[in-house]
């Protein structure tokens, strides 16, 4: 066994390690842009709100640091020449859509059958946009592990759709999810690719909420118009502080998977993010059971079916000395 090749493992099961935090902080973050959803009465402008936190919060990093600064400007200066073409610029517009599935859906379902939707979608779309060349790893083969990995990723879906929660939740609220999922494999890709094109993953991560921002102020407005203003209104939001930490904890993945998405390719990204989210909103929704929740042998069929989907995928080498 090379030194090159075991470093290279070693990297490998590392940037893995991170696509498994990502789907714990996305867990969380559900679970959190849920309840201020539920305590606004509006899942939009409670996204809004979550996503201009994490914009403020990205300033103090971007305006205090060279590399920050730097990556912003190239960014600018990018769009202006055309350099950076305008559809890597679309990565905010998919997480308006996360958040704000999450403050419509995940308060009411529960983290674990959020979850569950946007693994499907997740999933998909991360093979399709490995195999045609989308994400900043290029063109990542469809082997049979990873074609098995996916078809294991649904069949947690399929576990979590059993019993009677098809009856107890409408369908669009098991539809959303699944967008939300196909569009995180969407910003995954694209703003990996804007972090490799400004050579700054701060500046894409950055990019991303402020793009989110303005989609997110658009809906709420409309949202506001159409609905009403928010109860309670702005002016009296709730005062828990952990109500809040949804935009922090988005800023922490995006910033993360665009730094380790050219390592992994979208799928195995998509894959780890799957286990991360699976386990770590069961174990959210045992603690704090939301209205409608899994049954247990749901959970443990959930649980198995993403972990050994992340294993399949994997991309398991046997070293040249271990095969003559």
């Amino acid at each position: 066994m090379t030194a090159g090749g075991s470093s290279g493992r070693a990297a490998s099961a590392l940037a893995l390690g991170g696509a498994v935090a990502i789907g714990a902080m996305t867990a969380v973050q559900a679970r959190v842009n849920g309840q201020l959803g539920v305590h606004l009465d509006n899942g939009i402008v409670a996204g809004l709100v979550s996503f201009a936190a994490g914009l403020l919060l990205l300033c103090i990093p971007v305006g205090l640091t060279r590399g920050g600064r730097e990556g912003v400007r190239r960014l600018w200066k990018g769009v202006r020449s055309g350099r950076v073409p305008w559809w890597m610029l679309l990565g905010g517009a998919c997480g308006a859509l996360t958040v704000s599935t999450q403050g419509l859906v995940a308060g009411l379902l529960g983290v674990s059958l959020f979850t569950v939707g946007v693994v499907a979608g997740q999933t998909l779309h991360g093979l399709l946009l490995d195999r045609v060349g989308f994400g900043p790893a290029g063109v990542v083969a469809v082997t049979p592990g990873r074609l098995l990995g996916g078809l294991l990723a649904l069949a947690a879906v399929g576990f979590s759709l059993g019993g009677d929660v098809l009856a107890r939740a409408p369908l669009w609220m098991l539809v959303l999810p699944f967008l939300t999922g196909a569009g995180i494999a969407f910003q995954s890709a694209v703003n990996g690719r804007l972090g490799q094109r400004i050579g700054s993953p701060l500046g894409a991560t950055f990019m991303s909420f402020a793009g989110g921002v303005v989609v997110l102020a658009v809906a709420a407005s409309l949202s506001v118009v159409v609905r009403g203003a928010p109860s309670p209104l702005p002016a009296d939001l709730p005062g828990e502080l952990w109500l809040y930490l949804g935009g922090l904890l988005g800023a922490a993945y995006i910033l993360l998977g665009v730094v380790i998405v050219a390592r992994t390719g979208v799928l195995l990204m998509g894959l780890g993010a799957v286990l991360g989210q699976l386990v770590v909103s069961v174990l959210i929704d045992l603690v704090w059971p939301p209205a409608s929740g899994p049954a247990a042998w749901q959970i443990i069929g959930m649980v198995s079916c993403a972990a050994v989907s992340v294993l399949v995928a994997l991309p398991w080498r046997v070293s040249r000395s271990r095969r003559r």
